[in-house]
């Protein structure tokens, strides 16, 4: 019976693809307010809380990252400031974590890019407050003696398809749409 089950899990590995856990992750971003002032920006990370790249023949065919957005948090303030602009990104204004304490990137395809320094585009869905919309983004992948890395370059996503809106009475008219990212993973 036990060869029964490890025959059944090595065919399924080898039809559905090989599983990688993410071991290591650092996801970077940048909001931008359209007047300029002092602050016109802010940039911070955010955890990642888990996730999985799935390889077939040596090759990304799917995978989930799980973004742990009550650990968003702002590098460019210290302080008293720090905090209020974190607390700010986590309410009702922003990202909700009350309600949303995850948003989660499900990898649907990757195909060769025309970028020398990006050689490949990661398609896939993004998932944040309840609301899909596709994320693509340029980005390094290699694997090494097993281990997997993905590197992006900086790309946006656009944070009104997911209700990521500036609830005041200037509405969002401060605050651009696009939000920048650069995500590093790691994978074993």
């Amino acid at each position: 019976m036990k060869k029964l089950v490890a025959i059944a899990l090595f065919t399924g590995t080898l039809a559905f693809g090989q599983s990688k856990k993410v071991t290591n992750s650092n996801v970077q971003w940048w909001g931008y307010k359209l007047a300029k002032t002092e602050a016109s920006s802010h940039n911070g990370v955010v955890n990642v809380k888990a996730g999985d790249v799935v390889l077939k023949n040596n090759q990304i065919v799917g995978g989930t990252f799980v973004l742990d957005m009550t650990t968003i948090n702002s590098l460019d303030l210290s302080g008293e400031y720090q905090t209020k602009l974190n607390n700010h990104l986590k309410s009702e204004d922003f990202f909700e974590t009350n309600k949303f304490p995850t948003a989660t990137y499900k990898i649907t395809g990757v195909k060769k890019n025309a970028n020398k320094a990006f050689p490949f585009m990661v398609y896939g869905n993004l998932t944040a407050k309840g609301k899909t919309s596709p994320v693509s983004f340029p980005a390094k992948i290699a694997l090494n003696k097993g281990v997997l890395t993905m590197t992006s370059d900086k790309f946006a996503f656009d944070r009104q398809k997911f209700d990521i809106a500036y609830r005041s009475a200037a509405k969002d008219v401060i605050v651009k749409d696009e939000i920048d990212m650069i995500i590093d993973i790691t994978a074993k």
